[in-house]
């Protein structure tokens, strides 16, 4: 069973006698974890092969057990082809950083499918990343400033690239000043590798104007347990403006503030923008006029 595409790389190697050889490899392996490499032989050409071997020169890189460390193919038809995994462990003791798996490759070309040639050598490089734990991302999006008496979106987005982790916790922690609409803690049983899982609360900022700009951050906590069973914890600091309102601003539930005056978002605004400006202000200058007495006819 090959390994799927998304964890994995493949090299492809296209040698003499149309053997063409291709070895799926872990792109990156985490330390004290496993992984499989996958090897796929096709004879190509129309002479037969003969002992075709793979030697794994793992005593190169610390910490690298390769089981098994040969692979012999006593013989290989015209059109044939030979798969087989290798299991790849990476110890407590290895070096992280990108490493090089050298393998020495040999076969033997039967020319005519009847007179074994000299055996033909090929060196074959794997490039294998080795990390030293485990990579959980925390994605925090948000607003690019804020202002007073209004709510705003903050989502909060976790994806874990190389393990599976269980026992997810995601933990939004604000200012004291600062409310929020919907729950700030979330917990999830299990985040399988490489599946993002996203959350979203709204912001509820202080109904107390400001008169200058300054910095609220917010903390991002993530605690989880990884594949081993150890208890981890990550997390992400970010940080919002909260600015003055401006005379005229929307809100992200679709709401307007113009001045003091706040338009909820339920009201058409199409029908606001309808109406031309030297409109409004005319009905408003019209209000403030005081209403003129109506002169009686005199009856003749």
């Amino acid at each position: 069973m090959l390994i799927p595409n998304v964890y994995a790389e493949t090299l492809v190697q296209n040698l003499e006698g149309g053997m063409d050889i291709e070895i799926t490899h872990p792109g990156e392996i985490v330390v004290g974890r496993e992984g499989i490499i996958s090897i796929l032989v096709k004879n190509n050409g129309w002479e037969e092969k003969q002992d075709i071997s793979f030697e794994f020169l793992v005593s190169e890189i610390r910490g690298l057990n390769v089981e098994p460390k040969n692979i012999i193919i006593d013989k290989l038809a015209q059109g044939g082809s030979y798969g087989e995994n290798i299991n790849l462990y990476i110890t407590d003791n290895a070096n992280p950083g990108i490493h090089f798996l050298n393998i020495k490759y040999s076969q033997v070309l039967v020319s005519n499918n009847k007179t074994p040639q000299e055996p033909f050598f090929y060196d074959i490089a794997i490039p294998i990343t080795i990390k030293a734990d485990p990579n959980v991302t925390i994605y925090t999006k948000t607003p690019e400033s804020i202002f007073a008496n209004a709510e705003f979106p903050i989502e909060v987005g976790v994806i874990s690239e190389d393990i599976d982790i269980t026992d997810v916790r995601i933990k939004i922690i604000s200012p004291k000043d600062i409310e929020f609409r919907g729950e700030t803690s979330h917990t999830f049983s299990k985040i399988q590798k490489n599946t993002p899982i996203g959350i979203t609360s709204r912001i509820i900022t202080p109904t107390d104007e400001v008169n200058t700009e300054y910095k609220i951050p917010f903390e991002i906590i993530v605690q989880y347990t990884d594949d081993v069973g150890e208890q981890k914890e990550d997390s992400q600091t970010v940080s919002v403006t909260l600015r003055p309102r401006t005379f005229m601003e929307l809100t992200t539930d679709g709401g307007i503030w113009i001045g003091s005056f706040f338009i909820a978002p339920y009201v058409s605004l199409g029908t606001i923008i309808g109406i031309p400006a030297g409109a409004i202000i005319s009905l408003l200058v019209r209000r403030k006029a005081s209403p003129k007495k109506r002169s009686k006819k005199k009856k003749v």
